[in-house]
């Protein structure tokens, strides 16, 4: 995988088959997660890099739950309570506003979605659609904190660490004696991932725009 950076208008990453795929899976659960109907079926190139990822995404199980299970940690993160202190107001705010953001949510989710599915080893964003998409990302980023129980900065940091241990550990072949769960650690290398695609998308927004003042 290769950061976004700014090309004729666009911002632009590399991305190699699975890591584009994978990426693409994700958001599509997301999707649903916010009530969208199915996203399109993967093109039959995608199927083995798909097929090769589906036992990691055992770990994001309860995805497909319904917004209405206000006890989902994800749904808490992606549409999150207007007041912890009064339920009243907190539902009257859910009722009235939840809808539409749960649809502009799902359309920024399934428009990162498809420009995944376009065919290639590139991802192009059009800088006037980054804000968007870094937005999108977010959502996928706070799904994903949520099934890796990160809520403080310390949590992130024993997460990176365990990642380091982690994978020194499969090089050598000793993650059986170190007890490493390989879908946990598969799933926080995908959020640092998206970390980063996301702050390298913004840097190209901040860039473009200074290139626009002067």
């Amino acid at each position: 995988m290769r950061a976004f950076e700014t090309r004729d208008g666009h911002a632009v990453a590399t991305l190699e088959e699975e890591e584009r795929v994978v990426i693409a899976r994700i958001v599509a659960d997301v999707g649903q997660l916010l009530g969208a109907d199915d996203f399109a079926a993967p093109a039959e190139s995608d199927r083995t890099a798909r097929d090769h990822v589906d036992d990691v995404f055992r770990a994001l199980a309860g995805l497909e739950e319904s917004l209405a299970e206000p006890s989902d940690p994800a749904v808490r993160r992606v549409l999150p309570s207007a007041s912890r202190d009064d339920r009243e107001i907190a539902e009257e705010f859910r009722r009235l506003t939840e809808p539409d953001l749960r649809s502009l949510k799902v359309a920024r989710l399934r428009t990162m979605w498809e420009q995944l599915s376009d065919e290639g080893d590139e991802w192009q964003v059009r800088l006037d659609e980054a804000l968007a998409t870094a937005s999108a990302l977010t959502d996928v980023r706070l799904v994903l904190a949520a099934r890796l129980r990160l809520e403080t900065d310390e949590d992130a940091e024993r997460l990176h660490a365990e990642i380091d241990l982690a994978s020194h550990a499969m090089d050598t072949d000793a993650h059986e004696d170190l007890g490493v769960d390989p879908e946990r650690v598969w799933l926080g290398m995908l959020y640092q991932a998206l970390s980063c695609l996301q702050e390298s998308l913004l840097q190209c927004l901040l860039t473009g725009e200074e290139e626009q003042d002067v």
